[in-house]
């Protein structure tokens, strides 16, 4: 069903992994979806997967953390698409460290990204959702928006080498709940979704030497094997999520049966519950 027909989605980080297929199966419930990554390799063949299968897209690239980005981001859909209906802030990375030998170049990237982003875009969209509220109602019409914040169980119940990030994220859960609050008046639900193990690139054995380029700087990630098959065994499922499976938790959220669900934090982590 395409449920979402004719609304007009901003994902970040859709350009591979979790946010990819966010973006892929918004458009294929109907949505029109600005797609953003740190390259524009990635982000052009979302676009690309997407037009090919009938709907609408559009690439920003560049990091959220750009001065000019969360204008770009807007405007783009605006003026490609005439509006703004669903914000998914997916865009995201981990640098991990104990809290002894992490930098402030590490504390302040991840909290940049997960947290300082997040807020520059949604207060770059306030003002478009306020002024197509405004012409709603004046013509008698209630339209619901949503907003979706990725969080992750650290930021929920802390994760040992993890100190920026879990910090960025339990900020993001209560951004989240302070946003509900504020955005209710505009008939806009904001919700978070804290994943539990997924498997991404992120989260691949780290003996597999992936690394990651931010901003020129090679950032090693994965996470330790031994951890690995301990973290699976705690899992009710016996396994790790797909990306698919993560989306389907966000689309939940972007759909109209959660139209009277705000300010919540939805676990998609396999029964796991710390």
């Amino acid at each position: 069903m395409r449920v979402l027909q004719g609304k007009t989605a901003l994902v970040t980080g859709a350009g591979r992994g979790i946010g990819r297929e966010i973006a892929l199966k918004l458009a294929r419930s109907g949505a029109n979806v600005v797609v953003n990554d740190l390259d524009a390799g990635p982000a052009g063949e979302t676009v690309e997967k997407i037009v090919a299968s009938g709907g609408g897209a559009v690439a920003v690239a560049g990091s959220v953390l750009d001065d000019d980005f969360p204008g770009r981001f807007v405007a783009a859909a605006v003026d490609t698409f005439g509006g703004i209906d669903i914000v998914v802030n997916n865009a995201g990375f981990t640098w991990d460290n104990v809290i002894q030998k992490m930098t402030d170049e590490q504390w302040d990237a991840i909290l940049g990204v997960h947290l300082k982003a997040p807020f520059r875009i949604l207060r770059a969209v306030q003002p478009v959702i306020k002024a197509a509220v405004a012409a709603e109602r004046a013509e008698g019409r209630v339209v619901c928006r949503k907003v979706v914040n990725i969080s992750s169980l650290a930021g929920v119940f802390g994760n040992a080498g993890q100190a920026n990030y879990s910090a960025a994220k339990a900020g993001l859960e209560g951004l989240t709940r302070t946003l509900s609050k504020e955005w209710g008046r505009l008939n806009t639900t904001v919700n978070a979704v804290a994943f539990g193990l997924i498997s991404t690139r992120l989260t691949q054995p780290v003996e597999s030497g992936a690394t990651i380029d931010i901003a020129g700087r090679d950032i090693r990630v994965g996470v330790n094997p031994q951890l690995l098959e301990r973290m699976e065994a705690m899992i009710p499922l016996g396994r790790a999520g797909t990306p698919e499976e993560a989306a389907g938790a966000v689309h939940l959220l972007c759909v109209p049966d959660s139209d009277y669900v705000s300010g919540q934090t939805l676990h998609c982590a396999g029964g796991f519950v710390g």
